[in-house]
């Protein structure tokens, strides 16, 4: 038996790291033939989230919907509302141990196994044979609305997805709403989620949903695609031998990916006030990069180097006591504190970076920084072994993302030029574009110890993390709250 533990992935828990979930970051796995209670506390969110397991890849199959309805007495800030409403996951199917797939890779150096295909609904779809007789319907009523919470649960695919005939209206992201744009497609990176609305408006029939993968990298990953059925259950009608399919970008059209990634905005209304910082007071710049670690033509990654992936050139590697104790408790050479506030040195990061940036220091290292502080933090994605589109996830808190664009940041135009500081999308996960990088704002009222981390799974296995620990602020209130009386035990003193 695994031990386990697992995250509500975009619920802030104030004050209440304990309950978080990651894998000795803030607490340690559950032990195999025992139980641990969390406690949950909500805030603000509203819409969708998810919750899944977060030791190594056990996600793959351990997870599900958290879905926040509006206060009693309030409704929906849609322009239609819902008749009814679905959860539709995407995942990742794997014919092999998935646990065992990443254990090997990590043993060796090489990069792990692909998926073998990806799923609505856990089911791959009726393109599959082994998934025909099952595969999801959607089932709709022409002249309804239907509201789609969409969960992306795949392991390493970002995913454009869409439904033929049927234009499809985006109208909330991770947890917060968003002003209402019509699209025929979306692209939702791992850990995101999206709220939709889909209105049964065209010739009843069968039509595919499906999902397919982005990834403008060179890196291999799982090409296939995924569909489910929106069955028209009103009207008289044949149906087609073959639903018609949704038009969807190639796997590398990042225009597709990034025009749609600039279509959304917070609804900032009346009712639904942001609050966008506007004077920032704690500055960090972050590149975000796929690395190799030397292994003497050993291990099997390439030339016999392990692969490896790096923030601020740093290699995270996890400790065997959780870090929120070993904070909480000072307790000492388990972490350290002093996570770089800007890259080690410059380069051309988006150009031709050379090799003298492919092998990057090992450490578990965490910033420091005091409560209340106005943040800004800037990924910058790089060229270094192999650039990708990496979706970075940040524990405790939802962020505005103010700006994101292509080549390397500039920090006298980019903010004047390519902010967004009226209406902001706020979010807990963001893709970083390929080459490219993101500014994301908060306000640091959250204190305890928080994960930051790609939610591509191979990315964050090779190092692409660290931890954002916020402290307390002056009155209890503004404070962690104490420790639980029961934590699961670490392995290691």
């Amino acid at each position: 038996m695994r031990m386990l533990l697992f995250c509500r992935h975009g619920v802030k828990q104030p004050r209440n790291p304990w309950y978080d979930g990651p894998e000795n970051i803030t607490q340690c796995p559950i032990p195999a033939g025992t139980n641990f209670t969390y406690e949950v506390i909500f805030s603000d969110e509203e819409g969708t989230l998810w919750w899944h397991a977060h030791s190594d890849w056990t996600r793959a199959t351990v997870h599900g919907a958290i879905v926040i309805s509006p206060p009693t007495g309030t409704d929906y800030p849609f322009p239609i509302k819902p008749d009814a409403e679905e959860v539709i996951i995407l995942g990742s199917w794997f014919k092999g141990d998935v646990m065992g797939i990443i254990e090997n890779a990590l043993a060796t150096g090489a990069a792990p196994n692909l998926s073998d295909a990806l799923t609505i609904n856990g089911q791959p779809g009726d393109l599959y044979e082994c998934s025909r007789d099952s595969t999801f319907r959607l089932l709709v009523e022409s002249g309804k609305t239907y509201l789609l919470r969409i969960i992306n649960a795949v392991m390493n695919e970002e995913m454009f997805f869409g439904i033929a005939g049927h234009n499809i209206t985006v109208v909330g992201m991770d947890g917060a709403y968003l002003k209402p744009v019509s699209v025929e497609h979306i692209m939702i990176t791992p850990g995101q989620t999206m709220d939709v609305l889909l209105t049964a408006d065209q010739t009843p029939s069968h039509y595919y949903m499906a999902g397919s993968p982005f990834a403008d990298s060179f890196a291999p990953f799982d090409r296939s695609t995924t569909t489910a059925i929106v069955q028209y259950t009103t009207g008289n009608y044949t149906p087609p031998p073959m639903p018609a399919s949704p038009s969807l970008p190639a796997y590398n059209d990042r225009d597709a990916a990034e025009n749609y990634m600039g279509l959304l905005r917070s609804l900032a209304d009346d009712e639904h006030p942001i609050n966008v910082p506007k004077n920032v007071t704690t500055s960090l710049y972050i590149t975000v990069s796929v690395n190799q670690i030397d292994c003497n033509g050993t291990c099997g990654g390439p030339d016999g180097n392990r692969f490896a992936a790096s923030l601020n050139n740093i290699s995270f590697v996890t400790p065997n006591v959780d870090i929120l104790e070993a904070y909480y408790h000072n307790l000492p050479g388990i972490f350290e504190r002093d996570f770089p506030a800007e890259p080690p040195f410059y380069f051309n990061f988006t150009g031709d970076v050379g090799e003298n940036t492919l092998y990057p220091s090992v450490g578990t290292k965490a910033r420091l920084i005091d409560f209340n502080e106005t943040v800004e933090i800037v990924f910058q994605g790089t060229n270094v072994a192999n650039a990708d589109n990496h979706p970075l996830h940040v524990h405790g808190y939802s962020f505005y993302l103010v700006g994101f664009g292509r080549g390397n940041f500039n920090n006298e135009t980019d903010p004047i030029n390519n902010y967004n500081l009226e209406d902001p999308p706020l979010v807990n996960t963001f893709g970083i574009p390929k080459s490219g990088w993101v500014a994301l704002r908060f306000v640091a009222d959250n204190p305890g110890v928080w994960f930051i981390h790609c939610h591509l799974e191979r990315h964050s296995s090779w190092g692409m993390d660290t931890v954002l620990i916020v402290k307390n602020g002056t009155t209890g209130a503004t404070s962690m709250r104490t420790r639980p009386n029961y934590m699961p035990p670490c392995s290691a003193p």
